[in-house]
């Protein structure tokens, strides 16, 4: 057989077939006098083998030291090292279909800044008549982004606090008016002084558990200077004043000691 034969005989390319040549899986036969390969019956039966070893999974790698064995006596091992691995591979796809699941099931369906967690979903929608102010939806993007940075304990902690200040209509009524009062600075200077109201308004909104060491915030923080970048200078300075406010009453009730 030539290559072409043989490729069409096993199911393979014959690029494949060189592919194996050079990794040293199939034994390369010699060259006719015409300058052709003449390929045995021996050459199809191993590649059918290489076939059928690479279809259940295994790497090129271990189809080698399979073969490297006459007799076959690692096969076993290795197929069952692979049944394991498919296994793990399984449950892994089991638990993130289960998370999809509950993303696809989220009640309010899932907000734009998805996807976030069921919980914080359930949060935003708590908020999704506030689609217009852009306060409201640039807080909804540093909550998906705090929750997928932050670790377990801390996002655990963010989700109750949140639940704690969106858990009622009128703690969203607060939030949507001191959105309300935020949006409203988007081109006011920050000794405008609508701003210290905003920040008031803010701090009303903000439980103190959901900032992780409220005594020990350092406003310098590389995190924060990113976030105060990121809007207006009245608006930046409101949320300066309402973090001081809120650090300033964990301080003199003694909460946060201890973090």
């Amino acid at each position: 057989m030539r290559i072409g034969e043989l490729a069409g005989a096993v199911g393979v390319t014959t690029r494949t077939v060189r592919h194996y040549h050079h990794l040293g899986l199939l034994p390369e036969p010699e060259r006719r006098p015409n300058g052709y390969r003449h390929y045995t019956l021996r050459h199809a039966v191993v590649l059918a083998r290489i076939r059928r070893l690479t279809e259940l999974g295994l790497g090129l790698a271990e189809v080698r030291d399979v073969l490297a064995d006459d007799a076959g006596k690692d096969l076993e091992e290795v197929l069952t090292e692979l049944d394991e691995d498919l296994a793990r591979q399984e449950e892994a796809l089991r638990a993130r279909r289960a998370r999809l699941r509950a993303l696809l099931e989220t009640e309010g369906g899932l907000p734009a800044e998805g996807p976030v967690s069921p919980e914080l979903a359930a949060l935003f929608a708590g908020t999704a008549h506030l689609p217009d102010s852009p306060m409201a939806a640039k807080d909804r993007e540093i909550f998906a982004f705090l929750e997928t940075t932050a670790p377990e304990q801390a996002r655990q902690r963010m989700t109750s606090a949140l639940g704690e200040a969106l858990g009622s209509p009128e703690a969203v009524a607060r939030a949507g008016a001191a959105y309300a009062l935020l949006d409203a600075l988007a081109d006011a200077a920050p000794d405008d002084p609508r701003v210290d109201e905003a920040a008031r308004a803010l701090a009303g909104c903000v439980p103190p558990g959901l900032l992780p060491d409220p005594v020990a915030l350092d406003h310098d923080d590389g995190f924060l200077r990113a976030l105060y970048a990121d809007f207006a200078p009245a608006q930046a300075e409101a949320f300066r004043r309402a973090l001081e406010m809120v650090t300033r009453e964990t301080g003199d009730t003694g909460e946060g000691e201890g973090a």
